[in-house]
């Protein structure tokens, strides 16, 4: 088990490029989770995407992913995941540890979630990019300077949502290429497996969220 937090990197990590290309390939589709990837940088370094469609109502979803302190609970590799500062029901600030043996060093970051909707089509949308000087840095622990993760959470039909997940990050430090790219996709299929067991929860499943229509 512990050997596996060496790949929980893939969840988290891939080089930030702006010459990324724009079309995703398809590398795993299993147990309705379906995972893209990308090249973006001319390192070699691949990009991710998650798509899934889930039995659940968007407060539902949104409680889940706001929830941050329950984030190492279905969150593959994170070691600790913290509430700093929520500034409003739909926006907070959060700090994560993810977990890598030695001789990696571990990485850490600090998020800024943003959560919006559609008033017409009632796509929600959960923005969370990085504000790495929120927080001092740590000894032994590499700070993740450019990230912006972004959720897209699209109604399909009563209690059914489709999810549209991608992440673009620089994990800095020295961290094989191959290693990253390699286990792209066990990151994702685990976290996406317990967040299907974890959204089942009470604290979710009778969550009502007074910025968030689910009619």
């Amino acid at each position: 088990m512990y050997k596996g937090l060496l790949f929980a990197i893939a969840l988290f990590f891939f080089q930030y490029s702006g010459y990324a290309q724009t079309d995703w390939t398809l590398k795993k589709n299993k147990d309705g989770i379906s995972i893209y990837t990308k090249t973006v940088s001319s390192s070699g370094l691949k990009g991710i995407r998650v798509k899934c469609s889930l039995p659940a109502r968007l407060s539902q979803m949104v409680a889940l992913i706001m929830d941050v302190d329950a984030g190492k609970e279905w969150v593959y590799g994170t070691r600790s995941s913290t509430l700093l500062k929520k500034i409003s029901p739909s926006e907070l600030y959060y700090y994560s540890e993810v977990d890598i043996p030695w001789p990696l060093s571990n990485r850490d970051f600090i998020a800024h979630l943003m959560v919006s909707q559609d008033p017409k089509t009632k796509v929600v949308t959960i923005n969370g990019p990085t504000e790495a000087s929120y927080l001092p840095v740590k000894k032994n622990i590499v700070r993740v300077n450019h990230s912006n993760g972004k959720w897209v959470l699209t109604p399909v039909k009563s209690n059914l949502i489709q999810i549209d997940y991608t992440l673009e990050v620089d994990p800095g430090g020295a961290i094989p290429v191959w290693l990253v790219n390699l286990f792209a996709t066990s990151g994702p299929t685990e976290t996406f497996k317990k967040m299907k067991t974890q959204i089942q929860k009470p604290q979710y499943v009778n969550a009502n969220l007074s910025f968030i229509n689910n009619d």
